[in-house]
Formats: C-alpha cells, structure tokens, sequence
C-alpha cells in the first residue's frame, strides 16, 4: 500500500512535468444569464450532425448559494427534461423544436432532478437543422435570457 502511495504522486509530478494536465473545459460559444441571480447558462457546442440534425450541448451553471431545481418543468413542459428549448431562424421567420422520437419523447437531456449550490450540469438536445445557407440562429431556453446570432457550426 505504501507504494501506491510513493508512486501515484511521483507518476503525476512527472506527468506535469513533460507538460502534460488535466483536460480543461472550452470557453462557451456563448452564455446568458438565468432569471435566478447567480445562474447561467454556457453553450459548449453548436453545431450540424449527420441525419439533417443540430446538437446543442450547453451547461447549467449554478453559482447561486440555493440548490436549483430542474425536475418540475423548470426546462420544458415535461417533468425533468429540457424539451421547452427551441432555436429561431429570425430571418426566415422559423422555429425549431426539439426532436421527438416515435413515442413522443424528447431527444434530450431527460430525468434532470437539480443542480446544487455552486456546482454544475450538462445537458443536450437536437433539433431538425435549418437550411444549409443558414449560418445563425437564436437559442431560447426557459427561464434564460435568449441568445440571438448564435454561429451554428458544420
């Protein structure tokens, strides 16, 4: 046991030594601020998947001392889901819900309870994808202030 001890601590000094870290989160795409002080909300990733598709990745940041409650439709109309979230084409005047599979459920984050005090929570959803000359679109999230001319990625 006294090696384990010896030789996890010597084998990390020598990894940060070569120059190797922990991986690090990327800077948000974009973030917004939640009607709730102290909370935000950081978008991670944006972009076009295969399948004519858009995945949002976004994270909610509690940085308020109160635990934040997701499960009674905080997100979406369904218990405990972000499913509310939709994106707007504001030029071609369309909005994109979130894509449901054949019994109706979102294809989202689902199950959500809370994010407690000072911590965080990853979530997802995708959508139907605009047209390919469409570079730009809002994001609206319940209970945040919506983000307009977010770059959507290929």
């Amino acid at each position: 046991m006294k090696r384990v001890r010896v030789v996890l601590p010597t084998i990390c000094s020598l990894l940060w030594a070569a120059g190797w870290a922990a991986p690090t989160l990327a800077d948000p795409i974009t973030s917004t601020d939640g009607e709730t002080p102290g909370v935000r909300l950081d978008v991670q990733e944006f972009k076009r998947v295969s399948g004519g598709a858009v995945m949002l990745r976004f994270a909610v940041v509690n940085g308020s001392e109160s635990n934040l409650g997701l499960s009674g439709g905080y997100l979406g109309p369904s218990y405990g889901t972000v499913d509310g979230t939709y994106l707007v084409d504001l030029a071609g005047k369309k909005k994109y819900e979130v894509l449901r599979d054949a019994n109706k459920n979102c294809i989202c984050s689902r199950n959500l309870d809370a994010v407690k005090a000072g911590q965080s929570i990853n979530l997802w959803a995708k959508f139907p994808a605009p047209p390919d000359n469409v570079d730009k679109v809002g994001i609206v999230i319940q209970h945040f202030i919506p983000m307009d001319d977010v770059p959507l990625a290929r």
